[in-house]
This record gives C-alpha cells, structure tokens and sequence, in this order.
C-alpha cells in the first residue's frame, strides 16, 4: 500500500458489501479482531466501519442492487468525482452509480473499467479514508486480476494518470502502478490462472503478521482457501474468500 494514501489517484479505503453483514462481521473480528462501529443513522443504509485500535480501516455494508454478489470493493481518491467519471466514460467506462454525496462525508461514484473490473471513486470530505495502513490487519496493497491487460493501461492512464511498469515475475509478467514515480497497486494478467467463470476485479490485500495461521484461522471460522500460502518477492500471501464468498488477499510482507 502506498505511503501516501489521501492524495488524488491513490487507492484510499475498502468496503465489503455483504448479504449479512453481521455475520460479516463475526468472521472479521475472529479473524483480524476488527470491531464494528456503531450503527449510523438510517440514511446511511446500514454502512458501518471496522475498527482497528479505534480507527477505521474498511467498511461493510448490506448487497445495495439485485443481483450485486458479495465482495470487497477498492476506491481510489479523486479530487472531483464527476470529473473523473467524464474521464473514465470517454475511456469506454460502465458507471454503475453515477457521483453522488454520502452525507457529508464525501462524494462517490462506482464504475467497470473495460476489462470489467469494478472501481470505486473516493472524493473526500470529511472522511479521507482508511485511517491505518500497511500494518497487521489493515489495507496493503490493491491489485487488478484481468485478461487484458493492455486495455486496463490506457484506462488507467486517462482517468488517474497511472503509469505502468510491466516487468517479469518468475513466469509471469506484473505491472506495478505507478504515480509520479511512486507504487500505488499491482496488475497480474489471469488468463488461464483462473477460471472463466471468475470476472476481472481488483483484489485488495491486508497485511498479516503470519500468513499460513490467518490461513488456518479463515478455515476455522467458515472461509475458504483460493491460493494456498506462498512466497513471492514481495512476501508470503494467500488469498481467501470469507463465508459469504467475498474473496481478499492477505500477504506477510
């Protein structure tokens, strides 16, 4: 995860949408020992942050649209929301929620790149995000699982003024985001590592200090395994999908 999470065309929170968000919950707090916060008022739609220490480092909340499955989505901060999702829609975008203000929190808006995948916008105000990172339990690092990876560049480059450096990795090419020189998330091409039936998305990852005993701990409580522990260059990550069947990564960096 970026060091400088806040500013414009940084990945900066995550939110789970759950079909039970208790339950969400529950395996959460086993898990990371995450908390809820309390419930907020009612037009705030059941939405509720996991606390770690007292501080916010993602959110859940119920399925919003039919159909919706359950699953963690990534949002980057923008400085106007409407203005990037002019930008992402001239650069073959889907919006699935138009920009539209979340109390007085902030403004948001939710699209499909070209490849699929779905993205969050983040415009802060009073609210700038995940108030931990890159420690145990919390946000590390956002990557996008796609085949085709050379639409994703251009895209990305439009709307956030992404660079990507696409270098080999073992037998496989990765390319890391950059911004103004600086890492701010991953990109690996899936083809043929995953199956059909699994669209692109990004997949966010949250920093553990023992990835095989997290592991161990998911299974305990209901989660499923999708990659098995392993070491790689950056650690050793495994990625899991909780019981509701929302898949996230862990990595001991």
């Amino acid at each position: 995860m970026p060091d400088w999470v806040g500013g414009d065309g940084v990945p900066s929170r995550v939110d789970l949408g759950s079909p039970d968000v208790d339950a969400s919950i529950s395996f959460y707090g086993s898990l990371f020992g995450w908390t809820p916060s309390d419930p907020g008022p009612p037009e705030a739609g059941g939405y509720r942050c996991f606390l770690q220490d007292g501080k916010m480092v993602a959110g859940v909340a119920p399925l919003m649209m039919e159909g919706q499955p359950p699953a963690w989505l990534n949002y980057v901060t923008v400085a106007e929301a409407d203005e990037t999702v002019g930008k992402a829609r001239d650069a073959g975008a889907v919006i699935h929620v138009e920009p539209m203000d979340v109390l007085d929190v902030g403004r948001m808006a939710i699209l499909a790149d070209p490849t699929g995948a779905t993205l969050g916008l983040w415009q802060p105000h009073r609210d700038t995000g995940a108030e931990i990172v890159n420690e145990p339990v919390s946000l590390i690092w956002n990557e996008l699982e796609t085949r085709d990876p050379e639409a994703a560049k251009p895209f990305y480059k439009a709307i956030f003024d992404w660079d990507a450096d696409t270098a080999q990795m073992g037998t496989m090419e990765y390319t890391t985001w950059q911004l103004s020189g600086k890492p701010v998330g991953g990109m690996a091409d899936v083809t043929g590592r995953l199956p059909d039936a699994v669209p692109a998305h990004w997949l966010a990852y949250f920093a553990v200090a023992d990835t095989d005993a997290i592991v161990e701990q998911a299974q305990a409580h209901g989660g499923s395994v999708n990659v098995a522990p392993m070491d790689i260059p950056a650690g050793r990550f495994a990625v899991l999908a909780d019981p509701q069947g929302a898949v996230f990564g862990v990595i001991k960096t």
